[in-house]
């Protein structure tokens, strides 16, 4: 009679207090996920705060005294993602798989190796950036309005450091260096959404005129400095007596209307508040539209 075959052997239990095989990676990648998750939601609420912030500074309201929610300021920082900066992205994205797509379009494999070689010693040269960055530092003052480019630089030059291909580097190193490179990264971000906040503004104050148009009435005579319009009686027979026009709406905040009178100017002209209760009343009308052909 023949032996009966042996029982399989269970796969031995891991030991207690250690994760199961798999388990750490996995782990270790979901830590990865949340932490980069969390680095650029904060990033984007800091980044919409700086160009909000810099856009009405122009017309000298202060982000906090208009009051914007959390959300709010997240969604400005989608101002940021212009077609440029989209593009730079994809490609660098795609830089690191270039010898793999190179191999899937069946490139020779010399070609290949060489796209290979020139990615190590890029990578091998990352303090070459790092030093350029710093001397653009030293030169802040004269590299404007492209002073991110010098921290933008600090920032890649610390991030290639990081790759495998430029060496074998110490844990602390490599902490330190990240660090720095998300610092001078929000400095980046800073110095680009403040730039292009004021640049917004300005244009949107150029073109005052497009914006939409407000009719305010009151029952009483409202205190609208010069160059605000002086408004116009309507007669004792009208409930809201006074009509005022010639302004423009900036934004309107809890039933606080920011209004511009048209042709505005930075310098000298006022910024109306006008608070939207039972005694005033307010229509919001077309701008001029630009001429379409």
């Amino acid at each position: 009679m023949p032996d009966p075959a042996p029982a399989p052997t269970p796969a031995p239990a891991p030991a207690p207090g250690r994760p199961a095989p798999g388990g750490g990676v996995r782990l270790e990648l979901l830590n990865s996920v949340v932490g980069a998750g969390s680095f650029i939601a904060g990033l984007m609420l800091y980044a919409g705060y700086i160009y909000t912030n810099a856009y009405f500074g122009h017309f000298r309201l202060d982000t906090f005294a208009v009051g914007f929610s959390t959300f709010e300021l997240v969604m400005r920082s989608l101002r940021l993602a212009t077609l440029p900066l989209l593009e730079a992205l994809t490609l660098l994205l795609l830089a690191p798989a270039l010898p793999r797509l190179l191999a899937l379009l069946r490139v020779e494999r010399r070609h290949v190796d060489r796209v290979r070689a020139a990615g190590r010693a890029v990578a091998r040269a990352h303090l070459l950036p790092v030093a350029a960055g710093a001397l653009l530092l030293l030169l802040w003052r004269w590299i404007q309005p492209y002073g991110w480019v010098a921290p933008l630089l600090v920032a890649g030059g610390l991030l290639l450091g990081q790759t495998a291909a430029a060496g074998p580097r110490g844990a602390w190193e490599r902490s330190v260096s990240l660090l720095l490179a998300g610092l001078f990264l929000i400095w980046v971000v800073a110095l680009v959404a403040g730039q292009l906040g004021r640049a917004d503004a300005r244009a949107d104050a150029a073109l005052i005129v497009r914006r939409p148009a407000v009719v305010v009435l009151s029952t009483h005579r409202l205190s609208i400095a010069p160059p605000g319009p002086g408004g116009e009686d309507l007669g004792r027979g009208a409930y809201y007596r006074y009509r005022y026009q010639g302004l423009r709406l900036l934004i309107e905040r809890d039933h606080r209307y920011y209004l511009l009178p048209v042709g505005w100017r930075r310098r000298t002209d006022p910024v109306y508040v006008v608070q939207d209760d039972s005694s005033v009343r307010i229509e919001i009308r077309p701008g001029v539209l630009p001429r379409t052909h």
